[in-house]
C-alpha cells in the first residue's frame, strides 16, 4: 500500500498547485512589482519609482477614508451577520416549543423559513443592489413610501444621499443578502449535534440561553470561525465593491462617505489611468485581508470539541 504513495499524491496535486500558482500567486507577485513603478495600465513603457506610490498612499486622504470604511465593513458585517444567523438557525432547530415525542424542536414552519432566508442567495448581488437602490429612493422609494403610509410624513431621510446614513444603508443590504447563507450553514451544523446533549441539558434544568452557549456554540465553533473569515473576506472584497458601485452616487459618495478600498482600486486604475498606484492600494488591501484572517484565527483558536 505504501509503494508509489508519494508519486500518486504528487500526481494529483501537481495540476491544481500549478493552476493556483499561475492564476493566484503570480498575479499577486505582479501587483507587488507594478506597485514600485509608474505604469499607467495602458502604455507598455514604465519605470521604477521605488516607494513613491507608497508614500503617496500614506498621504492620500481618500485612501484613509476608504480604509476606515473597509475596516468598518470587516468588523461590523461579520458580527451582525453571524450573530443574526446563529439566532435564526438556533430558533429553527432548537428554539421551538416542546412537542409530543420530541424533547427539542424548531419553530413551526422551519423548513419554509430556511428557504425564505436563503432566497437572497439565489439573486445576483447586482440585482439586490438595484432593488435596494430603488427602495432607498427618497422621492418614490418603498421605504419612504412606507413611512408616509404610517403617518411619518416628516421622517423622509435621503438615505443614500445623506453622508451620515449612506454607509449604514449599504451595510444593511449586505447583511440582508448574506445572512440566509449562514442560517442554512449553521442549521446544517446544528442538525448534526446529537439531540441527546440537549435532552440531558433540559433534564438538568438548563434553559435555551444556557443550551446555546454551553452546547450549540462550542460544538459549532469551527463552523462559526470559518464563516467569520469568509464573511470578512466578502466584506473587504467583491460584495462590498458591487453594492457600493451600483447603489451609491459617484459612486462612493456622497463626499467619499461610502468609498471602500476595492472601489478605490477600481476607480484609480480604470477611471484615472493610474494602474501602478491602484496596485499599491491593492497591496494594502491584501495586507488588511490577511491580517483580518490571521486575527480571527488567532483569537478564535480553542480546543477542538468532537462528538
Amino acid at each position: 500500500m505504501q509503494h508509489g504513495k508519494y508519486r500518486f499524491i504528487v500526481g494529483f496535486l501537481a495540476a491544481p498547485l500549478a493552476l493556483y500558482a499561475i492564476f493566484v500567486i503570480w498575479p499577486f507577485i505582479q501587483s507587488i512589482y507594478y506597485s514600485f513603478t509608474d505604469w499607467t495600465g495602458l502604455s507598455p513603457d514604465f519605470k521604477m519609482v521605488g516607494f513613491d506610490n507608497y508614500s503617496r498612499m500614506l498621504d492620500d486622504d481618500v485612501f484613509w477614508k476608504s480604509l476606515q470604511h473597509s475596516l468598518w465593513f470587516a468588523l461590523l458585517l461579520p458580527l451582525v451577520t453571524i450573530g443574526l444567523a446563529l439566532f435564526f438557525a438556533f430558533m429553527l432547530n432548537v428554539g421551538g416549543r416542546r412537542r409530543k415525542g420530541a424533547a427539542i424542536a424548531g419553530v413551526r414552519g422551519s423548513s419554509f423559513y430556511k428557504i425564505a432566508y436563503f432566497f437572497p442567495q439565489v439573486l445576483s448581488i447586482a440585482i439586490v443592489a438595484l432593488l435596494f437602490q430603488f427602495a432607498y429612493n427618497p422621492n418614490d422609494g418603498a421605504i419612504n413610501g412606507a413611512l408616509q403610509a404610517v403617518g411619518l410624513d416628516d421622517v423622509q431621510p435621503q438615505w443614500l444621499g445623506d453622508p451620515d446614513l449612506a454607509l449604514w444603508c449599504v451595510m444593511a443590504v449586505l447583511v440582508w443578502s448574506t445572512v440566509g447563507f449562514f442560517v442554512v450553514l449553521f442549521s446544517a451544523g446544528m442538525a448534526s449535534i446529537p439531540k441527546d446533549f440537549y435532552e440531558a441539558a433540559l433534564l438538568d434544568g438548563a434553559n435555551r440561553f444556557t443550551t446555546f452557549f454551553r452546547i450549540t456554540l462550542p460544538l459549532l465553533w469551527d463552523t462559526v470561525q470559518s464563516g467569520w473569515v469568509y464573511m470578512g473576506i466578502l466584506a473587504l472584497g467583491a460584495e462590498s465593491f458591487a453594492v457600493v458601485q451600483i447603489m451609491t452616487v459617484g459612486p462612493g459618495g456622497p463626499d467619499y462617505s461610502t468609498t471602500v478600498l476595492t472601489l478605490y482600486v477600481y476607480q484609480t486604475a480604470f477611471r484615472d489611468g493610474q494602474a501602478a498606484y491602484a496596485t499599491t492600494i491593492g497591496v494594502a488591501l491584501l495586507v488588511v485581508t490577511l491580517a483580518f484572517a490571521a486575527l480571527v484565527m488567532k483569537l478564535g483558536r480553542r480546543e477542538r470539541l468532537e462528538f
